[in-house]
């Protein structure tokens, strides 16, 4: 499974020094980003980092359709087909997975183009869902009393969650990820934590994640927030933040020059689309992911998305779907 890297070029380009170790990863809970505001004439920040609207747009607006047999014979696929509307789980707040534009109303991000593929394959329509907002404490019961067909929101399979709902995917498959600031060189990798007064989140599974793969950490502090967390470690009352990767990259992104990713590790960290425990629908999605992945399009937005958005050179191959 390909775990992701990024080029040289694509981290000096984002300030971060040779020896980095860049890579993207999936979120298993923990806050979000905050996303850019609007530029002044409507569209997406100024930024070379910023998100192309209209590539993205065309893209979740050109996606392979399912054929109505294979509908008709989903269970879950039929119910959405019948109500006209796709009812997804999700967020709008993350700067790479889905994030709201409050000017033109759309959802755009690799969560949110992902679900508009998927309303596309089943209605013909990107624009045919419905959102719920969800938070990390939600996303199962949205599910199990029938509020959202699907959930997208960075969602990580776990043995403890596939107890109360299924998955399909994964779709994207990513590790642990250390920041540190921009002007940091000490830290360059995992062991460099050794020693060191480390930041994760309240709630989060970073206490456990570094007893494993750092044991010689020095003291672990628990803070609520990213923006906390950030906080301290612009305060050097931490010396690195240990959390998602992807979360990291959004603060990268919208804080040029502050911050720098110092490294990916740990466990993979696969992505899931949520789905009612034992639902047909499982089967169902896995094709769409199977159809999107060997027709381009998983690679064409994960470019519009993330890759070009970092630099990246050449997007990963997508991670093997679990039966």
């Amino acid at each position: 499974m390909n775990n992701m890297n990024i080029s040289r070029r694509s981290l000096l380009a984002l300030g971060l020094n040779g020896a980095a170790v860049l890579a993207l990863a999936g979120c298993g809970g923990g806050g979000e980003a905050p996303a850019p505001a609007p530029a002044p004439d409507g569209g997406e920040a100024a930024s070379d980092t910023a998100l192309d609207a209209e590539a993205f747009d065309a893209c979740v607006a050109s996606g392979p359709v399912a054929p109505s047999s294979d509908i008709m014979a989903s269970e879950w696929a039929s119910k959405v087909h019948a109500a006209g509307k796709l009812r997804v789980g999700g967020v709008e707040t993350s700067t790479l997975f889905s994030q709201l534009n409050e000017v033109d109303g759309h959802h755009r991000g690799f969560d949110a183009g992902l679900w508009q593929l998927l309303a596309f394959y089943i209605l013909g329509d990107p624009s045919a869902y419905e959102l719920t907002l969800v938070q990390s404490s939600t996303r199962e019961s949205v599910l199990q009393n029938d509020t959202v067909d699907a959930v997208f929101a960075t969602y990580t399979i776990t043995d403890k969650r596939k107890e109360l709902i299924s998955f399909a995917g994964p779709y994207y498959v990513g590790h642990q990820g250390i920041l540190v600031k921009a002007d940091n060189t000490d830290i360059n990798d995992v062991a460099d934590l050794a020693g060191k007064i480390v930041g994760v989140q309240e709630g989060s599974n970073g206490r456990a994640v570094l007893e494993e793969y750092a044991p010689d950490a020095g003291e672990v502090q628990e803070l609520g927030t990213d923006e906390e967390l950030r906080r301290a470690l612009e305060q050097g009352r931490i010396d690195a933040y240990v959390v998602d990767a992807t979360l990291h990259m959004g603060s990268i992104i919208e804080n040029p020059g502050k911050y720098r990713l110092a490294a990916e590790f740990g466990p993979e960290d696969p992505l899931g689309i949520g789905l009612p425990l034992n639902s047909d629908g499982v089967a169902f999605v896995n094709n769409f992911l199977a159809e999107i992945e060997s027709t381009g399009k998983w690679t064409e937005l994960y470019n519009i998305c993330l890759g070009k958005r970092i630099g990246q050179d050449q997007a990963p191959e997508p991670p093997a779907i679990q039966a």
